[in-house]
C-alpha cells in the first residue's frame, strides 16, 4: 500500500475545507463550531474545521463541571474545545477522556493537562499511544508545524478494566474493548448516551486502516447489548442505536464486496482500486472516501487470508 501517495491524497481533503467559523467576542475568532444537542442539552459538541479532520469532542455538563471526550487532532482546537465549551456553559472542564489511539483523539492532551485538567484513557491505549504518535508525526508534522503537539501525549491510564469515572458531579462508565478501529478503545456511557468515538460514523464512510473488520463487528454486538437511546459518533451527527445497525450493515457490505471478488495473494493494487470502487458504488452519498481508500488494502489483505486459510482446509 502506498502510504505517501494515499495519505497526501487525505491531506488534500482536508486542507482544501473551509469551516464556519462563529465569532465569540471582538478580536476573537474561532475555526470550530459548537452546538448542543437537542435531544439533551448537558450534551454539547465541538467539530473541528476540515483542516483539522472535522473532528468532534464532545462534552457532558455536570453540576459541578464538564467532561470532555477526545482532545482533538490539533492543539489549535483543543484550545477552541475549552474556550467554547466553558463560554456556552459558564462552567469549567474538569476531566477529558480518550476514547482510542488516534492522534484525533490524543494530540490534544497536553493542552488540557496545561490548564490542570485531568487527562484519562485505558491502560491499553496509552500504551500504544507512543507507536502511533511517532508515526503520525513523521507524516503530519510539517503539515502542521506549529500546529502540533511539541512532545508525545501522555494522558493518565484508569486502569485496564471497565470502571466508573466520577467528575463534574457526573458518574461515567468508561468500557474498555478490544480491536476494532484501532487496536483498543473506550467507549463512555452516561445516562443512556454512548460516545462511542470512530466505531461508529454517520455520514463518512469507516477508517478502516488495520483490516480489523471482524473485531469490529464484535464490538457492534457489545455496544447494541449497552442499548443506548442515543449514540455519538466519531463523525457525523447523533442519533439513536439505529446508527448501530447501519455501522454494521456498512461493514458486512463491505466484506461482502471484497469476498465476491476472491481475494488472492499477494495484494494486488488493481484489485484493491476494484474493491474501493464496488463500494463507493454501493455508498455514493457517504463522505470521507479518502478513508475507504485508506484502509482497502488491509481489508483486502485480511479478507485473502481468511480465504486461503478455508481453502487450504
Amino acid at each position: 500500500m502506498k502510504l505517501t501517495s494515499l495519505f497526501a491524497s487525505l491531506l488534500l481533503v482536508f486542507l482544501s475545507g473551509c469551516a464556519t467559523t462563529p465569532t465569540a467576542s471582538p478580536g476573537r475568532r474561532y475555526d470550530g463550531t459548537v452546538h448542543r444537542l437537542k435531544e439533551d442539552s448537558l450534551v454539547g459538541v465541538y467539530t473541528s474545521k476540515p483542516r483539522g479532520f472535522s473532528t468532534h469532542s464532545y462534552w457532558i455538563e455536570g453540576p459541578e463541571g464538564l467532561v470532555v471526550i477526545d482532545t482533538q487532532f490539533l492543539p489549535s482546537a483543543a484550545h477552541e474545545v475549552l474556550e467554547l465549551a466553558e463560554r456556552e456553559t459558564g462552567k469549567k472542564v474538569v476531566l477529558a477522556v480518550v476514547l482510542h489511539p488516534n492522534p484525533d483523539k490524543f494530540n490534544g492532551t497536553s493542552v488540557f493537562q496545561a490548564r490542570g485538567i485531568r487527562v484519562v484513557t485505558a491502560q491499553q491505549v496509552l500504551e500504544r499511544i507512543p507507536a502511533v504518535f511517532e508515526l503520525r508525526t513523521r507524516w503530519f508534522k510539517d503539515r502542521y508545524a506549529p500546529d502540533w503537539p511539541e512532545a508525545e501525549p501522555r494522558p493518565e491510564a484508569f486502569g485496564a478494566e471497565t470502571t466508573v469515572l466520577e467528575a463534574a458531579g457526573l458518574k461515567l462508565k468508561a468500557h474498555v474493548m478490544g480491536p476494532g478501529c484501532s487496536d483498543a478503545q473506550v467507549v463512555v456511557e452516561w445516562e443512556g448516551h454512548l460516545f462511542t468515538g470512530d466505531l461508529v460514523a454517520n455520514g463518512t464512510h469507516a477508517w478502516l486502516e488495520l483490516g480489523l473488520q471482524h473485531e469490529w463487528l464484535q464490538r457492534l454486538d457489545e455496544l447494541a447489548r449497552l442499548n443506548p437511546r442515543h449514540v455519538h459518533p466519531g463523525r457525523g451527527p447523533s442519533a439513536g442505536p439505529e446508527l448501530l445497525s447501519q455501522q454494521r450493515a456498512y461493514l458486512e457490505k463491505v466484506i461482502e464486496l471484497v469476498r465476491a471478488a476472491e481475494p488472492t495473494l499477494p495484494v494486488r493494487d488493481e484489485a484493491v482500486a476494484e474493491a474501493v470502487q464496488r463500494v463507493l458504488a454501493t455508498y455514493p452519498k457517504l463522505d470521507l472516501a479518502v478513508f475507504l481508500r485508506v484502509g482497502m488494502a488491509e481489508v483486502y489483505r485480511r479478507e485473502a487470508e481468511l480465504r486461503a486459510k478455508a481453502v487450504a482446509h
